[in-house]
């Protein structure tokens, strides 16, 4: 089904790399319109300048409610109306318990729950007024699961469920409201984590997987296409894109 979201405006968040950035291209490849958002300014206007005039860029920290209030009403008028939102925005810090200080709990909370709740509380609000949309959050296979070293962003994943079941009662029906919610994902914010934690830890991941590999950004942005796209009935659910983790 070419051209799957022609004439779709979008906002999506955490756009600079990853899943953020394959999403944006999956996006415009499918007909939108797209409003790029993230904290920094350079690799957004890298992207952009693949889409032409299908991109505008935005930079913010969604974590500061001002900043996001800002970001959803600079896309809104950018775009001219908002039909999609996609909440990529997310950082992960591995740390054991006790070298998790207040300011780095803070941080993970306020970006990657926070952040969500910002932004979808602004568009989705927007969206109601003006004749529906859809929202798709990015959640994780942490959001069910548990790890070490992964206190902080193990409760901003599970919250982030928990915002997207309460944000779907609340907009239905006229804005759809999902979560997709991925393990491994084979991006830098991975590697990062591999060398936070040390050697071998790739290689345990791995193992974990029973598919025994990591899933590519666009087999994300894929999945998180299909929830904006072609989920219609859809709201309020959760897709599992973890390559089986959930299920052992």
């Amino acid at each position: 089904m070419p051209d799957r979201l022609a004439g779709k405006r979008a906002l999506i968040t955490g756009a600079s790399s990853g899943i953020g950035a394959a999403t944006a291209r999956a996006f415009v490849a499918e007909g939108a319109r797209v409003v790029l958002l993230a904290r920094r300014r350079g690799p957004l206007e890298a992207l952009a300048a693949e889409f032409g005039d299908a991109a505008a860029v935005i930079t913010a920290d969604v974590g500061v409610a001002a900043e996001a209030h800002a970001a959803v009403a600079a896309a809104i008028e950018q775009l001219g109306d908002l039909d999609v939102v996609v909440n990529c925005a997310g950082v992960s810090w591995p740390a054991n318990l006790e070298d998790i200080d207040d300011d780095n709990w803070r941080q993970v909370i306020d970006i990657n729950l926070s952040g969500s709740f910002y932004v979808g509380r602004d568009a989705g609000l927007h969206m109601r007024e003006s004749g529906g949309g859809t929202i798709v959050n990015l959640a994780s296979e942490m959001s069910v699961r548990a790890a070490g070293m992964y206190v902080a962003y193990c409760a901003s994943k599970a919250g982030v469920v928990g915002l997207t079941r309460g944000l779907a009662a609340e907009l239905a029906p006229d804005v759809t409201v999902n979560a997709i919610c991925p393990g491994p994902v084979d991006t830098p914010m991975l590697e990062a984590e591999f060398a936070t934690i040390g050697e071998g830890s790739r290689e345990e991941a791995l193992d974990e997987v029973p598919l025994k590999r990591f899933a590519t950004p666009d087999e994300v942005a894929a999945g998180i296409l299909y929830l904006a796209a072609d989920a219609p009935y859809a709201t309020g659910a959760t897709l599992e894109l973890d390559g089986g983790t959930t299920v052992i």
